[in-house]
């Protein structure tokens, strides 16, 4: 079996290829895994739509906070689930496409109301870069190096571990309002996060065609989409929140 490189989403593990025994019939393919992406796309889909329609009809605010914190914490519950039980994938993957949809939903819902049209925005450029790393990954122009790896697992990294502190800090009263607000620091801030989110894509094609060629089990298609939708999840909501700190 070839090495499985590492991709910097905690997802797309080159663990998750080990072990795995199975018939040369009952492979992942890339098509299929395209196949299921798109089903957890229109799952996200559903449910988001779900939750903006609720709360354009209703503006219940208390409603719409509850969605969101299904969302997080049913999300955050299935998405570790299926990283640690990547046989499974085939059922939590949908359920954490539902649930992520339930959160994307209910903070575009939100502002919609604030920055009319900055949903519709936020999604077309998802879509648009997502496209367009996948042309630069399949006509070679960004090689996948180690160091280029090891670049992107670094400054994903950083961001993580900013935000934790970022959190933590946050209950005891201590906010980064140049980062989080709309000046050219936060501006700047979320621009470089939104092309680190855009470069894990890369990493992501790659690893998932790495699998495609070593054989893994066909459900592993399942657990491929899942590590995409992850990385596209944040993407999203890292573009919608850049796209409001330019309104503002």
């Amino acid at each position: 079996m070839p090495q499985i490189m590492k991709s910097s989403n905690p997802a797309l593990n080159g663990k998750v290829f080990q072990g795995h025994s199975f018939t040369l019939e009952d492979r992942m393919s890339l098509d299929g895994t395209v196949n299921k992406t798109g089903i957890l796309l229109l799952c996200s889909v559903a449910t988001a739509a779900f939750a903006w329609h609720t709360f354009m009809q209703t503006r219940n605010v208390a409603e719409l906070s509850a969605m969101l914190w299904i969302g997080l914490i049913g999300g955050l519950i299935f998405a570790m689930v299926t990283i640690f039980k990547q046989t499974w994938a085939p059922v939590t993957s949908p359920i954490y496409a539902l649930l992520e949809g339930l959160v994307l939903g209910s903070l575009s819902a939100v502002l919609e109301l604030r920055f009319p049209g900055i949903a519709m925005q936020a999604v077309g450029m998802t879509f648009g870069v997502m496209f367009v790393m996948l042309l630069l990954y399949r006509s070679h122009i960004i090689p996948v190096t180690q160091k280029l790896r090891m670049g992107i697992v670094a400054a994903t990294g950083a961001i993580f571990l900013f935000y934790i502190a970022e959190m933590i800090l946050g209950f005891f009263g201590v906010h980064f309002g140049a980062i989080n607000g709309s000046g050219p620091i936060g501006i700047g801030f979320s621009v470089v996060v939104v092309a680190i989110a855009a470069f894990n894509l890369i990493l992501d094609f790659d690893f998932i065609e790495q699998g495609v060629r070593a054989g893994a089990p066909k459900y592993m298609e399942w657990y491929g989409a899942f590590g995409l939708m992850v990385t596209l999840v944040w993407l999203y909501l890292e573009i919608i929140r850049l796209l409001a700190k330019l309104r503002d």
